[in-house]
């Protein structure tokens, strides 16, 4: 898994692919098809999917990961939240803005429940339910979600960290997109 996710990161995903596949079938004989392990054998090569364009191939996997995760940790753990953030982006990437929108709402409250409003991974949250709103143009919704988590991120990370640039960037392409109600 660890050697598949090396190369899925570095975009070689033919050789990423066998090897997830590979991970996740000793998951499954090992610790059946409920454990939580196997959910996370899913969800990688989900994402693998995603990022390869193979939307068809992704959406079944993250919805029976986000099953046994709610079944085996319960509907507030962040694994679940993890990956109904992950069918989100899926569904986003396909212009399917009214099957993300709850997913990611639904990821932010859980992140926050878990976490707390102080946390990297509720920042995380209110910036992708930002650029779901960009992308809907509605620029009004994004930018407060957007200057929320920079607000979270600069108080938790160091000023060089590439987060707060990839904030501020995407606060700066709201402003663009939406220039001239800002203007």
């Amino acid at each position: 898994n660890n050697l598949a996710a090396l190369y899925h990161t570095r975009g070689m995903y033919v050789k990423s692919e066998p090897l997830y596949q590979q991970a996740k079938e000793i998951r499954k004989k090992l610790l059946g098809e409920n454990h939580p392990s196997y959910a996370m054998s899913l969800n990688n090569q989900a994402t693998l999917y995603h990022e390869m364009g193979q939307y068809g191939k992704a959406e079944p996997l993250y919805l029976q990961s986000g099953a046994i995760w709610k079944k085996a940790l319960g509907a507030t753990h962040p694994d679940y939240a993890m990956c109904l953030n992950n069918l989100a982006a899926l569904y986003e990437d396909q212009l399917q803005y009214s099957k993300a929108e709850p997913l990611y709402i639904q990821a932010r409250d859980i992140r926050k429940t878990v976490f707390g409003v102080n946390h990297i991974d509720y920042a995380t949250s209110l910036n992708n339910l930002a650029g779901l709103y960009a992308q809907m143009g509605q620029y009004s919704k994004s930018e407060g979600l957007i200057i929320q988590a920079n607000t979270i991120w600069k108080g938790i990370l160091n000023d060089n960290n590439p987060i707060i640039a990839l904030g501020m960037n995407n606060l700066a392409a709201v402003y663009r997109k939406g220039q001239t109600k800002y203007a």
